[in-house]
């Protein structure tokens, strides 16, 4: 039988517990500790003070919060504290008399967030909040919590309404409920009830008028992290303040995430999910109606995303993202498995290329310094930390030597990097140790990229399939840490070694042979290909799908790699050149913010950024994107007739050291911006767009 996470020994009422919010934090850590369910009081409530200190847990209303994660809990609990007088935690409108402190294990993250969302989603129900304040013992207390998080059972005539409502974590909102639901504290359940079937908890600030336009809140992610990520949450944010809506964004980027603070998420009314990669931290938005769609989307109809998100924070039968049962009508905003397959392999790769990049630059570094003789010598230089092994003998040759290794271990995380994080895409944390071992078997066996990427969602499906397995309560704790990366990497692995990987070693052999073998027009054609898939939707699946095909397959070795990836590289660039010139030199074909981002473009261009084309694309992609692909495929074919070569995965024309041929290079890429800029200036001067009154939306299918 479960422990309740709530008893009568885990409740102080109108206690005098200190002036300030570390007394009644310790207070509380004691009274959990005493009873059983943590093994240190001082480590709970250092716990508790840690998450304290990274940002108030006061809500509006005299309500406070405090909880965290820790390993001296033994058993997930509510400690409650009714306190006169009151104490400051931090909410902006005062202090609070109201105090949960939630505890959980360290390896009970779902069940800490479900308790957070669950219990916080109560507290700013008013006749809720009215209750806790009027009961007359602890044992109303409890009642009243478990009434909230493990609802009794509704009557039969009320399950229709409430069959997708009556959780902790999903209640759909309304603002007439809100101002007539009882706040009878001798009838708890009858309360939750009501307000279940009926209304979205909102904050007591808020105005009746106000309802309808709840909190939104967002996560914007794309592969790279670098412009589509921050372009899409700026979109939002813009969007929201149009529609007088508060839009709340955490951008998973490259240059980290600073995540919503839970009570964010806990007030919003609804969630936008705007990724073309997996979301990380995805249970913290549990019960939350949704809309989701690729990245691009919120660039280019962020006010229909905002539309949609609040249509669906009215609407009890929207789709969630704990997955609630919904009625089988269509979700239009529901993702498919096409979708989230592809969100899945996008992972991997969004993880996979600082260590491209990183990797093959250091390489090419260490070439500019040590020549490109020195990959024979260079792990010996620097395992004997000498330069006698080096021709001339000189500091700049060794320190090349060193750069050389250095990257080449960088890189040989590239398919460990790609399996691993498409398996933590599919089974979160669970599957990153049995997506690195199927990609190390992947290269240890030959079968590269292609291994990789096959090795990484088989570790994935298995992990996600053993965390589902029912378990008893006393081994829960061991199934992340210890059964499912075990039994995990055993399968994966033993189907990598016995089954999956001659024949994907003998497949990869076989693309790269035949690579090698292409000369006059069939390496053309590839360049064209290449070419047009990196002008496609500027940084989205198609562009990735070619880019991590040249970037996984870049050997120093192998000539037929680097001419795709010069090829790759210097199509890429095109774009944002293309508008550049087009809009310097027909300035009156473009409104005054594309001439603007004309001036950025330039660099942007040269520096291997297809991004800084999106606001041309975005605006007008029937006559930009023809165009751009025009561009890039001449450029992709002269490449490719050239013979030219780059053995640096990024950096645009300012890796010029680590390319064969610069002359063909810097030739190449001039004629297809040239030929780019030729083409929209036509299409703009010829084709006139119908006259239109939606924002123009950009593909990235």
């Amino acid at each position: 039988m479960a422990v309740p996470i709530i008893t009568v020994d885990l409740i102080t009422l109108d206690a005098d517990l200190g002036a300030a919010k570390e007394s009644v934090i310790a207070a509380l850590a004691r009274r959990l500790a005493d009873a059983g369910r943590a093994e240190n009081t001082d480590a709970l409530r250092d716990a508790a003070l840690a998450r304290e200190s990274q940002s108030a847990t006061g809500l509006p209303g005299g309500i406070a919060i405090p909880h965290c994660r820790a390993a001296t809990v033994t058993t997930a609990s509510l400690g409650f504290a009714r306190l006169a007088p009151k104490v400051d935690f931090g909410a902006p409108d005062g202090p609070a008399d109201l105090v949960f402190l939630i505890a959980a294990p360290e390896a009970a993250g779902a069940e800490h967030m479900k308790l957070l969302s669950g219990l916080a989603r109560a507290l700013v129900r008013p006749e809720f909040v009215t209750a806790l304040r009027a009961a007359g013992s602890a044992a109303d207390i409890v009642a009243l919590v478990d009434g909230v998080l493990a609802p009794a059972p509704v009557p039969a005539a009320a399950n229709a309404t409430a069959a997708n409502s009556a959780t902790a974590d999903s209640m759909p909102v309304s603002s007439a409920a809100v101002s007539s639901a009882p706040a009878s504290p001798t009838a708890p359940n009858q309360a939750s009830e009501s307000s279940a079937s009926e209304s979205v908890p909102v904050p007591s600030s808020v105005s009746a008028e106000s309802v309808t336009r709840p909190t939104i809140v967002a996560v914007t992610a794309c592969p790279t992290g670098i412009a589509h990520t921050y372009m899409a949450a700026d979109s939002l944010v813009a969007a929201g303040k149009r529609a007088g809506v508060t839009v709340e964004v955490e951008t998973q980027g490259s240059s980290g995430s600073t995540p919503l603070d839970p009570e964010t998420i806990s007030a919003a009314g609804a969630v936008i999910f705007a990724t073309d990669v997996g979301v990380r931290g995805r249970a913290r938005f549990a019960g939350k109606p949704v809309v989701e769609s690729g990245v691009k989307r919120a660039i280019n109809e962020p006010d229909t995303m905002v539309t949609d998100a609040l249509r669906a924070a009215l609407d009890p039968t929207a789709p969630t993202v704990s997955g609630t049962a919904t009625p089988a009508r269509s979700a239009p905003t529901a993702l498919g498995w096409g979708t989230r397959l592809r969100q899945i392999l996008l992972t991997g790769v969004s993880y996979m290329i600082p260590f491209v990049a990183a990797g093959g630059l250091l390489i090419a570094l260490g070439f500019l310094l040590g020549g490109y003789e020195i990959s024979n010598s260079a792990k010996t230089i620097v395992l004997d930390n000498s330069i006698t092994q080096l021709p001339d003998g000189g500091l700049a040759a060794y320190l090349g030597a060193v750069l050389y290794q250095l990257g080449v271990l960088a890189f040989g995380f590239l398919v460990p990097a790609l399996a691993g994080y498409i398996a933590f895409a599919i089974a979160d944390r669970p599957g990153l140790a049995p997506g690195f071992t199927a990609g190390a078997v992947a290269v240890f066996v030959g079968a590269g990229f292609l291994g990789g990427l096959i090795g990484g969602l088989v570790a994935g499906f298995v992990a996600l399939w053993i965390t589902r397995i029912a378990v008893p309560q006393w081994a829960r704790g061991l199934m992340p840490v210890v059964v499912i990366p075990l039994f995990a990497s055993l399968i994966v692995g033993a189907l990598m070694f016995i089954v999956l990987g001659k024949p994907l070693a003998a497949l990869t052999s076989g693309l790269t042979h035949w690579l090698n073998s292409l000369s006059g027009s069939s390496a053309i054609v590839l360049g064209v290909i290449l070419g047009l898939m990196m002008c496609f939707d500027l940084g989205g699946p198609v562009n990735k799908a070619a880019y991590s095909f040249a970037a996984a397959g870049l050997s120093v070795t192998d000539p037929a790699s680097l001419r795709i990836m010069a090829a790759v590289m210097a199509a890429g660039m095109v774009p944002p050149l293309a508008m550049a010139l087009a809009s310097t030199v027909r300035p009156k074909l473009f409104t005054t913010a594309e001439r603007e981002n004309g001036k950025a473009a330039w660099l942007l261009g040269a520096s291997f950024i297809s991004e800084g084309a999106i606001p041309f694309a975005a605006a007008d992609p029937l006559r930009v994107i023809p165009s751009m692909m025009a561009g890039g495929a001449v450029t992709g074919a002269l490449i490719m007739a050239t013979g030219t070569t780059l053995r640096a995965p990024h950096g645009g024309i300012f890796v010029f050291f680590a390319i064969g041929h610069i002359v063909a290079f810097i030739a190449a890429i001039a004629a297809g911006t040239a030929f780019g800029a030729l083409c929209v200036t036509a299409a703009k001067e010829l084709i006139k767009p119908r006259t239109i009154t939606a924002t123009p939306v950009l593909t990235t299918a």
